[in-house]
């Protein structure tokens, strides 16, 4: 089916409105439907534990990085670049190599049968800096915010081994981060601490809890 762009003055609803049913009628406002900024940040929790029975494809992994296409990046350098790993062999050697959940160690993360099969690795060009670190935390936010709106889950991973990373997928650039992209199975609540409290997440009856300092005691 062959695709038509039309091309609309700010004001053409308005003024067609106007022209079909006369000037100063009632309008029908027309709201756009979607998930606020707000919603898209809670919902984007660090998961742990995915479910096995959807199964993240290239097309997807696609879609998240290309928000890379469209983000700040510092001195417009855009020197980080993506390594697209779904299910198989190499979600495997990715899984080997990483570390989840260092502030529960006794739970072993991920457990039996919830790992994460599908991943994005970045990397850079040049060597990491302030710059590139960044662009480094701009990435990983925009890519999980798109994975979010898309239903999907993930988790910013920098505990894992880089150089047996870099080896065993053949990266021809040093490794910064990795993100892991699923869905999640697992029920995340942000709580509200004070700036003295312990900071650290945990586990109760079931729930994973992310301690978050209110609003009024990061504000100086």
């Amino acid at each position: 089916m062959q695709e038509i762009s039309i091309l609309m003055a700010d004001n053409y609803l308005e003024n067609r409105y106007d022209e079909l049913f006369g000037s100063g009628k009632k309008k029908v406002v027309v709201k756009h439907v979607g998930q606020s900024l707000d919603s898209l940040l809670t919902k984007n929790r660090s998961y742990r534990g995915y479910d096995k029975n959807r199964v993240v494809t290239t097309e997807e992994l696609q879609k998240i990085i290309g928000v890379n296409t469209k983000i700040p990046s510092g001195r417009n350098q855009q020197v980080l670049r993506f390594k697209m790993v779904t299910k198989g062999e190499n979600s495997e050697k990715v899984l080997n190599n990483i570390k989840l959940g260092g502030a529960l160690p006794e739970l072993h993360l991920p457990f039996a049968g919830s790992e994460p099969e599908a991943y994005i690795i970045v990397c850079s060009q040049v060597n990491e800096n302030k710059i590139i670190d960044i662009d480094l935390g701009i990435s990983a936010q925009s890519m999980l915010l798109k994975a979010t709106e898309m239903g999907l889950n993930g988790i910013i991973i920098a505990a894992f081994n880089k150089e047996n990373i870099k080896k065993e997928l053949d990266l021809p650039y040093e490794p910064l981060l990795i993100i892991a992209i699923g869905k999640g199975n697992e029920k995340i609540q942000l709580t509200a601490i004070d700036e003295k409290d312990n900071h650290n997440y945990y586990r109760q009856d079931g729930t994973h809890f992310v301690p978050k300092v209110k609003l009024e005691q990061i504000i100086i």
